[in-house]
């Protein structure tokens, strides 16, 4: 089970300091299992970062360098076919796979969940949605006329829409507890990608009556937020633990990028930086990972992971060949978390911001990050909070950081579609964009 959720500060849950949110449920996922202090994913926002997720495969590699928009005709907007999901890889070992959530890997029928190896579906296409039902009043797709319309679009349920009734984060965890119970007595992977905390901030009463103490009315909406996710995880780990699945399960938690702590209320603790940044706060995130009986108990684990192990970690796992089509970037985490193996999983990790003009690399402590204005160099073993530039007087550290990372890009595809920053520019180029298609 992976359960990825959306815009989460890393000093929000329990387990890394959180005080005015309790995560009680997220945090009994985290100490049964391993935290990780130091867990990256590949990019600082939603659509990238999820398609190195779905992967295992830094998304530069395919061109994915942008936030896609909601493209419902564009067979280009999203993740290419050529590249295997998750579902995709576990399929060929006989798995049964459903996607819950939020999706943003692309629009057009194409690219959806059901013919990128998923079994079942239940959630929405785009990078967003609104919490509460009655707000659902556009039909399907082609009733949305600009991209924020797609917030409104009523559930699908694999290529049908529904009427849903709940709040959408109870709807979630709804459905995760019941493909449970469906898939009880197959291999099944359950890919639960939360809406929340993402904006809007939305909340039920019942979730709000919990926070009575937070003054800031936009923290208070997000800390709701996040209780109605804490208690979905808990309805999962329970549905598992009564099906005597747990032992069988390895379940992931963790956020597709820092928090933005100045449009959601969200905290990122000791980092510096949120949501969008390449500094610690936009890509160092909140995850734990547990398996009973497989990966001990109560750990914190220190060496720098990424969102992109956890297929490797899965594809290690199976009996038979689980081939993926392309090279993997992850590493297998379960050798160092069980002591077989020593040393750290990554000798270096990198990340790149196109339309921006700035990357990253870290190296073991070091890390650079580049921009247009010049270098950043940080140690972060005495400096998390990224306040001491140290690029001035280690240029040759710099230079070195430099060309590894020059390396590693030389292997990368430029963006393949336009993205959010540039949608009037696609709207001039496809004034069809929301057209309903001909039959022939």
């Amino acid at each position: 089970m992976l359960i990825l959720v959306d815009d989460l500060g890393y000093g929000d849950v329990g387990f890394n300091g959180s005080k005015d949110i309790p995560t009680p449920q997220i945090d009994r996922l985290a100490r049964s299992g391993v935290i990780f202090t130091d867990g990256y994913v590949s990019y600082p926002v939603c659509g990238p970062s999820r398609a190195g997720l779905i992967t295992g495969r830094y998304q530069d590699r395919f061109g994915f360098a942008r936030n896609p928009l909601f493209a419902p005709n564009d067979p280009d907007m999203g993740l290419p076919v050529a590249e295997e999901t998750i579902a995709e890889v576990l399929q060929k070992v006989g798995y049964k796979s459903v996607a819950i959530g939020k999706w943003h890997l692309g629009a057009h029928r194409s690219q959806r969940p059901l013919v990128q190896g998923f079994d079942d579906f239940f959630g929405f296409l785009t990078g967003g949605h609104r919490y509460f039902p009655e707000e659902y009043v556009l039909q399907d797709e082609y009733e949305v006329k600009r991209q924020i319309d797609a917030y409104r679009t009523k559930l699908l349920r694999n290529e049908a829409r529904v009427e849903e009734t709940e709040y959408l984060t109870d709807a979630l965890s709804r459905e995760a507890v019941n493909y449970i119970e469906k898939y009880r007595n197959d291999p099944f992977f359950i890919y639960l990608a939360y809406n929340a905390p993402h904006g809007p901030l939305q909340a039920t009463e019942q979730y709000l009556s919990r926070f009575p103490d937070i003054a800031d009315k936009r923290r208070r909406t997000y800390a709701a937020m996040v209780g109605a996710v804490d208690d979905g995880v808990g309805r999962v780990l329970d549905q598992l633990e009564a099906l005597h699945l747990e032992e069988q399960t390895l379940v992931v938690f963790l956020s597709d990028n820092g928090g933005p702590e100045r449009s959601n209320g969200s905290d990122n603790g000791p980092l510096r930086g949120q949501k969008s940044d390449l500094l610690e706060g936009g890509v160092r995130v909140p995850y734990a990972m547990r398996w009973p009986g497989q990966i001990p108990s109560g750990q914190h684990y220190d060496e720098m992971v990424s969102s992109l192990d956890i297929l490797a970690t899965m594809v290690a796992r199976q009996t038979g060949p689980a081939p993926n089509a392309n090279p993997l970037d992850g590493t297998d985490l379960l050798p160092y978390l069980t002591g077989v193996r020593s040393g750290a999983p990554h000798d270096q990790l990198f990340w790149k911001k196109v339309d921006e003009e700035k990357h990253s690399i870290r190296r073991g402590n070091t890390k650079l990050i580049s921009y247009q204005r010049g270098p950043e160099l940080y140690a972060l073993d005495k400096d998390l909070a990224e306040g001491n530039n140290l690029a001035p007087e280690q240029s040759a550290t710099v230079d070195s950081l430099e060309s590894a990372w020059k390396s590693w890009d030389e292997a990368n595809h430029g963006p393949v579609f336009l993205g959010l920053r540039q949608d009037s520019l696609y709207n001039t180029l496809h004034p069809d964009r929301f057209e309903r298609p001909k039959r022939p």
